[in-house]
């Protein structure tokens, strides 16, 4: 049987050849563009979102590549949404992976317009996608739209750049947006792909759900305790700009303890599912992580 981490590589590989076909520069005159958006889109990275659509779509019988580019398109949305996050209007990152940000190699405009090409270009992906039927191309547009909006990551962005949370169930809220709308449009994604049934896409959204707050919260851990080159960005940055986080309200091991009861309802979610093994083992690995 295929270990997790060999399953895992396997996806994300598949997710990196596909994003890699994307925007070359070809001598148009406005080449730059093609350059700084690929020079964030393929800089490294886990590729958890394009690796949660496969995933589900196979846990739920479906086949992969269906949902190859609507977890790809979900990528160009996070992508789009670290270069904007990283300008010097908002969390002002000379760092991202290990490297200088987009803004600080191709200047603040040409970010800017990365990230808002970015953003147009996933839904084309998306739109466009083979071997889906019309319903399932608008279904997983939808999905897009809601989850990177106002009401999604969008939302959450202005909570946490105007810090308009403090209390627990207010840095819930933000998670659920900021974080967690796109891990849920990841698994409405690859459940669209396997045409999973209503009480399917119910359970794993709520899988996503947990995982999204099991992540920010181990985020938040991270930002005090990892190495710096092992983080890729830097460590502390959130105390520093007077961001209340999980860990100023739990501690440390108040956290852990949350990561823990997350992840253990994130595997409760999708315990039924036919093929459920790789996703409860990605819950664990997440809760785990060090980068």
């Amino acid at each position: 049987m295929e270990g997790f981490q060999t399953c895992y590589d396997r996806y994300r590989e598949e997710a990196e050849a596909y994003l890699r076909t994307l925007f070359t520069p070809g001598g148009r005159p406005y080449g730059r563009l093609q350059e700084a958006m690929g020079y964030s889109l393929l800089a490294g990275g886990k590729r958890v979102r394009p690796v949660l659509a496969l995933a589900f779509c196979e846990a739920l019988g479906g086949e992969r590549a269906l949902a190859l580019p609507l977890g790809c398109a979900l990528e160009l949305i996070h992508t789009y949404s670290l270069i904007h996050d990283d300008l010097p209007c908002m969390d002002d990152d000379d760092l991202r992976r290990g490297r200088p940000t987009c803004h600080k190699a191709y200047g603040e405009a040409l970010a800017v317009l990365a990230g808002d090409a970015l953003q147009a270009e996933a839904f084309r992906l998306a739109a466009s996608a083979e071997g889906l039927s019309g319903e399932q191309r608008s279904d997983a547009v939808l999905a897009l739209a809601a989850a990177c909006g106002a009401d999604g990551m969008v939302a959450g962005q202005v909570l946490d750049v105007c810090q308009l949370s403090s209390g627990m169930e207010e840095l819930r809220q933000l998670c659920g947006l900021k974080t967690g709308a796109l891990l849920g449009a990841a698994a409405a994604l690859g459940c669209i792909a396997a045409n999973a049934s209503p009480e399917e896409r119910k359970q794993a959204a709520a899988y996503a759900g947990h995982i999204g707050l099991a992540f920010q919260v181990r985020d938040d851990m991270l930002d005090v305790i990892a190495d710096q080159d092992e983080f890729g960005k830097p460590v502390g940055s959130d105390r520093a700009e007077g961001k209340r986080t999980f860990v100023d309200l739990l501690g440390l091991d108040g956290c852990a303890a949350l990561v823990a009861e997350e992840t253990a309802a994130a595997q409760e979610a999708v315990a039924a599912f036919p093929h459920s093994a790789f996703l409860m083992e990605l819950a664990a690995h997440l809760a785990d992580r060090r980068a």
